[in-house]
């Protein structure tokens, strides 16, 4: 179960290709970064070499780049290659995807809309959007408000894969989103966990369409691309000399252009100089070149979170409306990353020190994007004062009460839980003054009392608190540690370890002790029926879960086109998971009626130790939608 919730969990990263903020499984803006640069460039020539060299280090064709100035922009450019057969140069004006970075332009359509009294943030969703079908078992005390679709505090289930791979050109936004509602529904009370999700954003751009009676698409256009400066940013495919090609790891092998379903959450394609006026925009607070677009308070709005347990505990870090804020090497940064198969992207700025910047890769590569990122922040970052970091406190009288097992609370992808319920454990105790986590496989770390209920990261040297304890409520205990976690019984913890290590044990011994009774039933050694059935099932049950386990393997780098149509691929993963439901029961039913035959003792009791446990896995991952699973649908 360990080693396929590893693989299957990365097939759906890759599956929330611009839903999950690119390569990361956090919100965007993640609160701890990555290591500074210890050598950072001192001017643009030598930014410029550093890029240049990260380009061809990791065989990514080209970029776009843009630092900017709260008084305009320093360096706008591309680098590399934009079409790599027909070595065209990528430019300034080189059109790249910008992924999830296109979720700004909701928030900021609608929050005009409120400004000029035509829609509210706490408006019901039902109220102002009764023909879009979602669930919420929780409407009557927690509606879904037109700020959780912005927030991503809707509840709703990230996209499904059929929603990823479906080819959406010419289709409309009300289109979109009724080509598969039923991803819409809450799993928690709305208002209260956040959890990115694609769909929210797409319902408040329709939203958008029906307050204003124009398309969402139009609406932005005329609103906001053209007074921001922003020419040649469409949401539509444009000639390929205009629009740069995106390309797998390999830096050859090409996408083809994907129409995406929900556009407004995802599918802008803009240029370094469309980009550098939209940062500029957020420098400016919500001005270019002294004409107000937003009022000030509506960019201050966006970048605030409200909605959360983690937002009503004080942090101020988390995802506001549609924008991130984080720590990243010590500072307070605001923006959002985006992707989308074969492009990441990344718009980030410090309104306190008056720079930004954005760059967009036309590649895969996650090790580029990184890099890219450590070395331009650097540069921005150069001879600027670290915020002072908050002074320790004392620990919260009540934080006793909050030691124990966590497992995550608020998975994007209901597919996720049955891998991250295990991957995802972490115990939290209290010692030498500090709030202290150990995870399974991802290192320990602690915190620093701050004030109140609120810590901060130690190994983050940032100027805010990053994580809080959240007052017990209905729905259990919950602390907000990057990631929001829930108290769970230690029993379920420790059962949950206990039965991926004897699935391990069962998978291993298994598949040793197969070749020898095969041997001896082709050499016509003793051996019954009965004890022919209660070693063959079982054994049937382990190759079809290893089958599985590869497919999966073999899906994760094309996960989208694989698993979200129905393929060879997607229903061999169905056919496997199914047969392994079925021979894990039919090895209890074997094992029942062999109860009073005849067998060996060796045999019967091995064969019954493993079906327990194929049983409990069979359990389990039928309990979290994985037996019989059918992602094209």
């Amino acid at each position: 179960m360990l080693a396929f919730g590893v693989t299957i969990r990365g097939a759906c990263v890759c599956l929330g290709m611009f839903g999950l903020i690119g390569c990361r499984a956090a919100p965007p803006m993640a609160q701890v970064g990555s290591a500074p640069s210890a050598n950072p460039a001192q001017s643009i020539v030598e930014l410029r070499r550093e890029l240049e060299k990260i380009l061809a280090d990791t065989h990514t064709p080209g970029m776009s780049v843009a630092i900017v100035r709260r008084d305009g922009a320093e360096w706008v450019t591309g680098l590399g290659k934009s079409n790599v057969a027909v070595n065209q140069a990528a430019t300034e004006q080189t059109l790249f995807r910008i992924g999830s970075v296109s979720k700004g332009f909701v928030a900021l359509s609608v929050l005009k809309l409120v400004n000029e009294g035509r829609l509210s943030l706490l408006d019901p969703v039902r109220k102002v959007a009764s023909e879009i079908w979602f669930e919420n078992q929780w409407e009557h005390t927690n509606p879904v408000l037109v700020v959780d679709l912005l927030e991503h505090t809707t509840g709703w289930d990230e996209m499904h894969p059929r929603e990823f791979a479906k080819d959406a050109k010419g289709m409309t936004v009300r289109q979109g989103l009724d080509y598969n509602p039923r991803s819409r529904v809450s799993r928690w009370r709305p208002g209260t966990r956040m959890a990115y999700c694609n769909t929210g954003p797409a319902v408040a751009a329709y939203i958008v369409e029906k307050v204003t009676g124009k398309r969402f698409e139009d609406y932005v256009r005329q609103n906001l691309f053209l007074p921001i400066g922003m020419r040649t940013a469409t949401y539509f495919e444009r000639p390929s000399q205009e629009l740069t090609t995106l390309y797998k790891l390999d830096g050859k092998t090409p996408y083809p252009y994907g129409n995406l379903i929900y556009r407004p959450s995802g599918a802008i394609n803009a240029s370094a100089k469309d980009m550098a006026a939209y940062v500029q925009l957020y420098l400016n607070r919500g001005s270019i070149q002294g004409t107000e677009i937003m009022p000030a308070s509506s960019i201050e709005r966006m970048e605030s979170p409200t909605r959360t347990w983690a937002a009503q505990e004080g942090l101020t870090v988390g995802y506001g409306l549609c924008m991130g804020t984080g720590i990243l090497e010590g500072f307070v940064h605001h923006g959002h990353d985006g992707a989308v198969p074969g492009g990441l992207s990344e718009m980030d700025y410090m309104p306190d020190n008056g720079v930004g910047y954005f760059y967009s890769i036309n590649s895969d590569s996650a090790e580029a994007f990184t890099r890219i990122g450590v070395a331009i922040r650097a540069y921005v970052t150069r001879g600027l004062t670290r915020p002072a970091v908050p002074a320790t406190g004392s620990l919260p009288a009540n934080a006793a009460d909050y030691a124990g097992w966590y497992e995550p609370a608020a998975l994007p992808m209901r597919l996720q839980e049955y891998s991250e319920l295990l991957l995802g454990l972490r115990r939290v105790y209290f010692a030498d003054e500090r709030l202290r986590v150990t995870t399974l496989f991802r290192g320990s770390y602690a915190f620093a009392p701050v004030v109140g209920t609120q810590f901060r990261a130690v190994a983050v040297e940032g100027p805010v608190a990053t994580a809080a304890l959240v007052a017990p409520n209905l729905d259990g205990r919950f602390i907000q540690l990057g990631a929001l976690v829930k108290r769970i019984p230690c029993w379920l913890a420790l059962g949950r370890i206990g039965l991926a290590a004897c699935l391990l044990i069962t998978v291993v011994s298994t598949l040793v002790y197969a070749p020898f009774w095969m041997l001896a039933e082709h050499r016509k050694m003793r051996s019954s029926p009965i004890e022919r059935a209660v070693r063959l099932w079982p054994f049937i049950a382990v190759v079809s879960l290893l089958a599985a386990f590869t497919i999966s393997e073999v899906c994760t780098r094309d996960a989208v086109p694989r698993l979200g149509n129905l393929t060879p691929w997607s229903f061999s993963l169905f056919v496997a998971t199914s047969v392994f439901g079925f021979a894990a029961v039919l090895s209890a039913i074997v094992q029942w009626r062999a109860r009073t035959q005849q067998i060996r003792s060796g045999v019967r009791w091995f064969s019954i130790g493993v079906t327990v446990v194929l049983v409990a896995v069979a359990v389990y991952l039928a309990k979290h939608g994985v037996i019989g699973i059918r992602t094209w649908s």
